[in-house]
């Protein structure tokens, strides 16, 4: 499916007004009569005394009307809807107030990045792009996850793995988060690539997935380079890990993923794991 790349003026509307809703006025202590309202969050009004512009400054926002923020409005805008870290960057991103990386876009591993992840053994690590796509890997990942070496290339992408392969759907104990999570970090993506084509038919394909429209909509943003996934592996049985995300300076746009065992239990389900021969169709594949 092929749609237009990201059209920031929109997505600039769509989510001031989500973050400006989820308000709760009471945090701001505006007078009570301020506070007989229908809608939720705070009026447009507020926001706009907050951030010291006009009413009407707000409002065109809010239509698409094709202003384009200055930085100091950019964080005036920021402050006053009480934006987290990652939803600040996402704005500055949508309003093309940052700087990019004018580099091509990574779509094969960096060679010494490619070589380190071979080096992590016996930890689990992938290399992946800003799209998810799943650039390398080694043996401990590809027995942990999936043989990725099996898949079309098209087919190696984490999230596309999460949302259709049958065996990974079911492999996370809290499914959700896991996703919620990913589609997060993938938002913060897409506004920093507007101009990537191949990410926006992507998020098209996905969002023809039921629970990946739902919370694409939700419009929450955030990278997380760190935390916890519990597994339920069909050879190992439960396996909880931490997970690391690290990006290199040379190559910005490629993220290593490192997982350790997070406790001794885990550990000792990894080590059965891969010392344990692979089977595949019958047969031992040593």
């Amino acid at each position: 499916m092929t749609t237009r790349t990201v059209d920031t003026t929109q997505e600039l509307a769509a989510f001031l007004r989500s973050r400006r809703e989820r308000l709760d006025p009471d945090d701001f202590g505006l007078p009570s009569r301020r506070r007989s309202r229908r809608t939720p969050g705070l009026r447009r009004e507020e926001v706009a005394e907050l951030a010291g512009v006009s009413i009407d400054y707000i409002v065109r926002l809010e239509q698409a009307r094709g202003l384009r923020p200055s930085v100091d409005v950019v964080e005036a805008l920021a402050g006053a809807l009480r934006l987290a870290p990652d939803e600040r960057a996402y704005l500055f991103d949508l309003t093309r107030q940052r700087p990019r990386n004018a580099d091509k876009l990574a779509t094969t591993a960096a060679a010494p990045l490619a070589r380190l992840v071979a080096d992590l053994s016996p930890l689990p690590a992938m290399l992946l792009n800003h799209r998810y796509d799943i650039l390398a890997w080694n043996d401990e990942m590809a027995r942990l996850l999936v043989d990725f070496g099996t898949l079309p290339p098209s087919r190696r992408n984490s999230m596309w793995l999460c949302l259709k392969h049958p065996e990974i759907r079911e492999f996370y104990a809290d499914r959700e988060r896991v996703v919620r999570e990913g589609i997060a970090h993938l938002r913060a993506a897409w506004a920093a690539h507007p101009d990537d084509q191949e990410l926006t038919d992507l998020i098209a394909e996905f969002t023809t997935d039921e629970e990946f429209a739902r919370l694409w909509a939700e419009r929450d943003v955030k990278v997380n380079g760190r935390g916890r996934k519990v597994m339920r592996h069909p050879e190992a049985g439960p396996v909880e890990v931490w997970f690391e995300v690290l990006t290199p300076l040379q190559d910005p746009d490629q993220l290593l993923v490192i997982y350790r065992a997070a406790d001794d239990e885990s550990q000792s389900a990894l080590d059965r794991l891969f010392t344990t021969p692979r089977r595949i169709a019958g047969m031992v594949d040593t």
